[in-house]
């Protein structure tokens, strides 16, 4: 099962030099995010929920950007949040 929002989804560039991890996290100083994930909607780079600050969900939040994927290596799993899908 799929949803039109994964169907539509880009890949665009990343926005923030994510070499170094999650690229809030270090600019406040922090060196505890366990996984990175990008939007697909606009390239935002963020720390995943299993991190203390949980960039991506509220880039989400505050975007209202459907779809995030692993940024992880060899990871290219996406995720929708509104419908709650793993593709």
């Amino acid at each position: 099962m799929t949803c039109e929002h994964l169907l539509e989804a880009g890949d665009p560039a990343p926005l923030a030099p994510y070499d170094g991890g999650c690229p809030e996290c270090v600019a406040d100083g922090f060196t505890d995010w366990v996984h990175l994930r990008k939007c697909l909607n606009c390239g935002y780079v963020g720390c995943c929920d299993s991190s203390p600050r949980r960039h991506m969900t509220r880039h989400h939040g505050e975007s209202d950007h459907p779809v995030m994927r692993s940024y992880e290596p060899g990871e290219t799993w996406r995720w929708c949040f509104p419908d709650q899908l793993l593709a």
